[in-house]
């Protein structure tokens, strides 16, 4: 499929669409098994006129790019992989752990026993499912040096990440190429979500077109400072992530099926325990605004961006060595180690435990230092058991 500025998938003819060619999905590679026809398997959403045969043709067009693939993130694949889009990239850098299956549906035990990465685990349930669509897992963290690469394909991103450091990034790139993204965060029993329709900057116009919306910097010009609330400081329920996906996926069903003009457009807010709801106005860009009005890009451009960032949950992430890593020479040499503890590797990841620190190691360098949130520290023991 090739990639596009800010259009949608391109509405089909409607004789075709009516048709619905179930020998027009590409299963998975690899899948043995004979594919359900697609008249079957979207039989009763086709029902739904919102949708309709022509929209699920468009829904099959469709890529779809979702950043972070824990709770919020894996409950929006899931949706979006049983509503027939298809092709979705999942973008993820840490891996299943216990403490994820409360909420985190695509997961199951043996994912956390493995510490599976989640872009995998989520590929693999997808598959068991959907084999129909196409899911291209990313074990990586969205950084300026990759981001033009893993969302340069994708139509639509959606955002279920957990920093802002990474939100302004994707709002600095979707305003920057006109591509429209969702923003979704969940906290406790707080679900809040806001659509963003950048300012089409392709011309021709596209066939496609809609009326812009605020950016993400439009209403918060900056990122919040100080202690900011994770799930590990103040809790998560599972209802809260659930709202937040269902309401995101939602809004991106109406972009894909090129009904732009039916999303909501504010900042909605919701708190599942106290029943308090708030809106905020999101229907006009400011004009002032650094971003989306001056267009200046200072987060996609990497400036003040630290090379080591906190993941929030006790842990550090080094992501400054970008480079290859053989698992199987590290766990030779780290073997020799006698206060290393549970080596283990596989193609995806290498995790050891060394005291109170566990560390884990991804393809390109990347690692992960749980038990610590002293980045010097981290640091130390990176430099100590991987290179500098």
């Amino acid at each position: 499929m090739g990639v596009r500025s800010h259009t949608m998938p391109q509405h089909p003819n409607p004789s075709a669409a009516a048709a619905l060619d179930p020998s027009s999905s590409s299963a998975n590679p690899g899948s043995a098994l004979q594919p359900i026809p697609d008249h079957d398997r979207y039989s009763r959403q086709i029902l739904f006129p919102g949708i309709g045969p022509t929209g699920q043709q468009l829904l099959a067009q469709s890529h779809v790019a979702i950043v972070g693939v824990g709770a919020t993130g894996a409950a929006t694949a899931s949706l979006l992989a049983r509503a027939g889009v298809g092709t979705l990239t999942l973008i993820d850098r840490d891996f299943v752990e216990s403490s994820n299956l409360q909420r985190q549906v695509l997961f199951d035990e043996a994912d956390a026993r493995e510490s599976l990465p989640k872009a995998e685990a989520a590929r693999r349930k997808i598959t068991l499912f959907n084999s129909s669509i196409t899911v291209h897992p990313h074990i990586a963290d969205l950084v300026p040096a990759n981001i033009h690469d893993l969302l340069a394909p994708a139509h639509l991103i959606l955002d279920a990440t957990d920093n802002f450091e990474t939100r302004y990034l994707i709002n600095d790139y979707a305003v920057q190429h006109s591509k429209p993204w969702i923003y979704a965060a969940a906290i406790g029993a707080y679900a809040a979500t806001m659509n963003i329709l950048p300012i089409p900057t392709v011309e021709p116009p596209a066939p496609t077109s809609w009326k812009p919306t605020a950016c993400l910097a439009c209403i918060f010009p900056k990122p919040p400072t100080g202690p900011v609330e994770t799930c590990d400081t103040s809790g998560i329920l599972s209802t809260a992530v659930n709202l937040a996906a269902s309401l995101q996926t939602n809004e991106a069903l109406k972009l894909l099926t090129n009904q732009p003009h039916l999303i909501r457009r504010t900042l909605l807010s919701h708190d599942l325990w106290t029943n308090e709801r708030s809106e905020i106005n999101t229907s006009t860009p400011n004009p002032d605004c650094t971003v989306c009005g001056q267009r200046i890009f200072s987060h996609l451009a990497g400036e003040g961006r630290p090379h080591i960032t906190l993941c929030g949950r006790n842990s550090v992430q080094i992501h400054e060595h970008h480079r290859p890593v053989d698992f199987a020479s590290m766990s030779a040499r780290l073997s020799r180690h006698t206060d290393i503890q549970d080596l283990r590797f596989n193609e995806l990841l290498l995790r050891f435990r060394r005291g109170p620190h566990t560390l884990t190691l991804f393809p390109d360098g990347r690692a992960l230092i749980q038990g610590t949130t002293d980045i010097t520290l981290a640091r130390s023991l990176y430099t100590r058991f991987i290179g500098s």
